[in-house]
This record gives structure tokens, C-alpha cells and sequence, in this order.
């Protein structure tokens, strides 16, 4: 079972989305563990301040080291200044961009705690000596990292042996293979005279897939053809792309 620990100041936010559809189900199989631990409960005071105004001045607040530092140490029963003994991930526009390849990473660890950043971020003593690694979704920046965080869970659990059902699933999917999938159909045969292509209801299997595969390559040589640099291609796969090089020369 692999264990997500999540320290959000927010945690009412998770609810909605981890325990639904196949995250729930994973959670029901012990296949998943999804514990949430608020920030605000670690902070000390009658007011538990969690975040303070930055020194220098500027906009916004900064989330104050101590509650972090606290926090971390209980949720991974270790003692101060301890190394941690699993990635601690801090959710963070600065933070190295997130993708198949990533999530493949994590999906090696049997446990994740990702820091969830609010308002300015974390005073800077957090990102230098707890967390071990910052995580980004894109050039852009989020309200909090809440939203970052749901995002990790859902793509590191997918691929998690025995989540998504059929054995084997993930594999199939836009980035596993370097490629974007390819289209997909269902019923009705016939819908305002567009017809599901004949091959994928006659067979036989070895054709199917491989106007499958032709199917995933024509879609990421017209949308992300910079990933036909890196993906690896049979001899069939490169007489296939030449076909359409030919095609977009003559329209």
C-alpha cells in the first residue's frame, strides 16, 4: 500500500475529490492511504498564527518554519533535525515541472508527504533544510497548493499496481508510452453519419492494434510532434510518419 500524507491548512478541500470514483475505491482495497493533517493544529498560541508578514516588507504572508518543522517531525515520528524517510514535497510554482515521467518516480516510494503552499509561500528555511524536493504543474501560479497536490495523488495513484482495474491500464495512456493516445470509440456504430472505423469492430486483433498505434502517432504528430523526437519507434512506426510528412506536403 502506498501512503500520501498531505499538510494543507486547508484539508476540508481534499474531501470532495479523494473520496470518490477511483480514488475511493483504491482507499477500499487498501491499495492507497490518503491521511490529511491540518497545519493550523501543529501551530502554538491561543491564536495558532501559522503565517506572519514578511520581513523586507512586501505583499502577502509567508507560513512561519515552526508549525512545518513540527508538523513533519510527528507525522514521520522523527526527532528533530532527523533525515526524513521519505520524499517531503513541497507544492510550489518554483518548483521542478510535474509530469508522466515524474509520477513514475514517485510511484517507487511507498510514502509521500506533500506540503501544501499558501499566500507568499514558506519562510525560506523550510525549502533549505525539510523539504526534499519542489514540484511545480506549470508556469503558473495557483492559489494555494492544494490543488498541486490532488493533482500528484491522482496521477502517482494510477499508476499504483491494481488501481485502475484492469492490468495494465496505465501503460496505454497519453505519456506512458511517449505518445499521445489515440482516439477511442464506443457505441452507437453510426452517430449523424459518422461511423466507428471498420477495423475496430472486425479485427483481427494484431490490426487493431495497429491502427491503434497509427492512430496514437498521427495525434501526436499533429499536436505535440516534438515528443516523435524522443519516443521510441519501430520501422513500422517511421514508414507510418513518412506517410504523414508526405500528407501534409501535398495539402
Amino acid at each position: 500500500m502506498m501512503q500520501f500524507d498531505i499538510l494543507t491548512l486547508f484539508p476540508e478541500m481534499f474531501s470532495g475529490y479523494v473520496n470518490e470514483s477511483i480514488l475511493k475505491r483504491a482507499q477500499s482495497a487498501k491499495l492507497l492511504a490518503i491521511e490529511l493533517h491540518p497545519l493550523r493544529t501543529f501551530a502554538t498560541g491561543k491564536h495558532r498564527i501559522t503565517d506572519e508578514p514578511p520581513y523586507g516588507g512586501g505583499g502577502g504572508m509567508v507560513l512561519k518554519p515552526e508549525p512545518i518543522f513540527t508538523a513533519v517531525s510527528h507525522i514521520l515520528s522523527i526527532a528533530e533535525n532527523e533525515p526524513p524517510p521519505c520524499p517531503v514535497i513541497l507544492m510550489s510554482p518554483q518548483g521542478r515541472p510535474f509530469s508522466h515521467a515524474v509520477a513514475q518516480e514517485l510511484v517507487q516510494h511507498p510514502r509521500l508527504l506533500l506540503l501544501c503552499g499558501r499566500y507568499e509561500g514558506v519562510d525560506e528555511r523550510v525549502r533549505q533544510h525539510l523539504v526534499t524536493d519542489e514540484i511545480s504543474l506549470g508556469d503558473f501560479v495557483l492559489t494555494g497548493g492544494e490543488l498541486a497536490a490532488m493533482v500528484i495523488i491522482d496521477a502517482v495513484a494510477r499508476l499504483i499496481p491494481g488501481v485502475l482495474g484492469a492490468e495494465g491500464a496505465a501503460q496505454s495512456d497519453s505519456h506512458a508510452t511517449g505518445l499521445l493516445e489515440g482516439a477511442h470509440y464506443t457505441r452507437p456504430v453510426n452517430f449523424q453519419g459518422w461511423r466507428v472505423p471498420e477495423v475496430l469492430r472486425s479485427g483481427p486483433a494484431a490490426n487493431i492494434n495497429r491502427w491503434r498505434r497509427e492512430s496514437a502517432l498521427r495525434r501526436t504528430w499533429q499536436r505535440r510532434p516534438e515528443l516523435l523526437e524522443t519516443a521510441v519507434l519501430d520501422e513500422a512506426d517511421k514508414q507510418f510518419l513518412a506517410v504523414l510528412a508526405q500528407e501534409q506536403v501535398s495539402s
